[in-house]
């Protein structure tokens, strides 16, 4: 049986254990007889596994589909390919950040380079961004006094710029030189009306999941989920949603919805859904093709999330996507999954809150027999830890979105309430991206989760207590989420308890050519990571460097060549090889540009998926030897 079988039988499975429990569980075991509170508990219970089984049930139909919603990039002979606009986006970013953007992009590959308009725009309307325009050699568009956001300076770029296609970039989100040939052909296909096209969001930098919890070497980044797995299977019902950058955009579907909208602050993830409901396709694709930086401290992250959940929700009330006749019932069901995506992290505080309130105070949520529980509960949950790993190919499992939205779960429920009942977030804050050193720790994030460990544990002292034999295994559904519950909230305290971070600039893996010179001697050797302002490499003999001594090193790729100054710092031998690490500076203007763009034009060495010998175990141990050992990794 080939797996894409095995996968479906798995899901229809799933999805039949699952309708029966919830079925059982609603019909069957609320608790009415108890009084208002322990019914409205009940209650309140079952509709969170409702939430939660159904939006499930959507991600797994859309996998199933998906296949018969891919679509070829064709063919396109070089004459054909149309101007673009690229467009990159800033408000208030620093102009060495934007330097790698803009940098980037000029160096991106197309028949008739001629026919690539780039475009720095800046509702900062600051001079120091104006002159980097003009330095790199690409146009600068200020506003001025811009009331409307994002929307209100692209807006602005649209009325200032022609080309037939638009490519938007964040000001971080540094674009490799193939993004524009792997793009474009998918608009030059007469018989598909595609309106726009989504290439992964994905990131260099270690994201805070991974930084903060020791984890940078074995899982990837949080936001490949969505961009890799979730936003992909939504072409199945042409709900692909604009994700803000690393896009091409059809000029005169945005003519048609009128520019990019106001009155919402996920202007993106709106633009997308009038795209569709306007009889456009928007396409995501899986091939990274632009990288850039995550969130950096605790409180930018959950502004981010926010932000976001609070966006989606506007945008989603704005265009009435759930009841709108514009949209197919797929698209429909798809954006009723979004919206109630939010709501699972009430979902989540009601998990860890029930077997609390039963366990530590009496409070019955659920009325039924320990055998039917086994019965109705065991082999739908079986069933459903199995399809999550099916749905995500490694990039997520149950354990760490269980994880992950247990961290997010206290900051996110408030403005998720507040906003679907109309009270709305009009300001929109861009994301501080900037890495800065020191701690990520933000201690008064770490309350809510306390308080519910202490909670837990008084939960767990008391329902086991005195318990042994068969009564022992009466409790042992009770126990086992206890447990599991505790496990999630201590990685959420780690989490943020932060970690001090001490280097300003990430180092990439990078296998690359490199000749160093000193003491008019030439050393041939590979490099192993590269950053900003350092380099590791092997030499395959040795060199007598000594510690601040300086010395020069060219390194070469396929498609850049850079000299650079070094200065010695460690070397050790491996094996037959010798190892060295140098600080360095590019000789040249132009040799900083190309460095810049052997460091960024590559696929990242970030993890792509889940490392399946990590127990809970091991992460936890880690964790507490990292952080209270005498020798802390940085």
């Amino acid at each position: 049986m080939s797996f894409e079988k095995k996968r479906n039988l798995c899901f229809i499975l799933t999805i039949f254990c699952c309708g029966i429990y919830l079925t059982w569980r609603i019909f069957f075991t609320i608790p009415w007889h108890l009084g208002i509170w322990q019914s409205l508990a009940g209650v309140l219970l079952a509709l969170a596994e409702l939430n939660t089984t159904l939006g499930m049930f959507e991600l797994m139909i859309s996998r199933m589909k998906g296949m018969k919603k891919y679509l070829e990039m064709p063919e396109v002979s070089s004459e054909k390919y149309p101007d673009v606009d690229v467009l990159i986006a800033t408000h208030n970013e620093p102009a060495e950040l934007l330097y790698k953007t803009i940098n980037a992009c000029t160096f991106l590959e197309y028949p008739d380079k001629s026919k690539v308009h780039i475009f720095v725009c800046d509702d900062g309307n600051r001079r120091e961004i104006s002159e980097l325009a003009a330095h790199l050699g690409v146009g600068y568009l200020g506003l001025k006094d811009n009331c409307h956001a994002k929307s209100g300076n692209y807006n602005n770029a649209l009325a200032h710029t022609s080309s037939p296609l638009i490519a938007t970039f964040d000001s971080d989100m540094i674009p490799r030189r193939k993004f524009l040939l792997k793009t474009v052909p998918y608009f030059l296909n007469p018989d598909i009306k595609i309106g726009l096209i989504q290439t992964p969001q994905s990131f260099y930098n270690q994201d805070l999941f991974q930084f903060n919890l020791f984890s940078e070497k074995d899982i990837p980044n949080e936001q490949d989920f969505f961009s890799r797995e979730i936003n992909v299977m939504r072409n199945a019902s042409n709900s692909a949603a604009y994700t803000g950058s690393n896009t091409v955009i059809l000029r005169k579907a945005m003519e048609e919805i009128g520019g990019f909208p106001y009155g919402t602050i996920t202007e993106d993830f709106e633009t997308s859904l009038r795209l569709q409901k306007a009889g456009y396709i928007t396409y995501a694709t899986t091939e990274t093709l632009a990288s850039g930086l995550s969130a950096s401290t605790v409180q930018s992250m959950i502004g981010q999330r926010i932000r976001w959940a609070r966006g989606v929700i506007q945008s989603i009330q704005n265009t009435n996507a759930i009841f709108t006749k514009d949209l197919p019932l797929a698209g429909r069901l798809s954006y009723l999954n979004a919206y109630l995506y939010w709501w699972s992290f009430l979902c989540r505080m009601i998990f860890i809150l029930s077997p609390i309130l039963f366990a530590l105070f009496g409070f019955q949520l659920v009325e039924c027999q320990f055998w039917e529980l086994l019965l109705f509960w065991l082999p739908s949950h079986l069933c459903y830890s199995i399809s999550v790993r099916y749905l995500s190919t490694n990039v997520r499992n149950m354990r760490w979105s269980q994880i992950i939205d247990t961290i997010l779960a206290p900051y996110l429920i408030f403005p998720v309430f507040l906003e679907s009942i109309g009270v709305h977030q009009q300001k929109f804050k861009v994301t501080d991206k900037k890495k800065k050193k020191g701690k990520t720790a933000s201690f008064r994030y770490v309350l809510p989760h306390s308080f519910l460990i202490l909670l837990t544990i008084a939960a767990i002292i008391r329902f086991a207590g005195g318990k042994y034999g068969m009564a022992l295994i009466y409790s042992s559904v009770i126990l086992f989420w206890l447990f599991y519950n505790l496990t999630t909230l201590i990685y959420a305290v780690f989490f943020m308890l932060g970690r001090e971070s001490k280097r300003k600039f990430e180092r990439i893996q990078a296998e690359e050519h490199m000749m160093a010179q000193m003491h008019n001697k030439h050393y041939s050797g590979v490099t192993f990571d590269v950053s900003e302002e350092g380099i590791s490499f092997y030499l395959n003999e040795k060199a007598s460097f000594v510690p601040g001594e300086k010395f020069h090193i060219v390194v070469t790729s396929e498609y850049y060549c850079t000299a650079l100054d070094a200065e010695a710092v460690y070397s050790r031998q491996e094996n037959k090889k010798w190892f060295y690490t140098a600080r360095v500076k590019p000789e040249t203007e132009w040799d900083k540009r190309q460095w810049f763009q052997i460091i960024h034009d590559r696929e990242h060495s970030l993890p792509k998926e889940i490392d399946p010998w990590m127990t809970v175990y091991d992460e936890i141990y880690r964790n507490i030897k990292m952080r209270w050992s005498p020798k802390r990794r940085t």
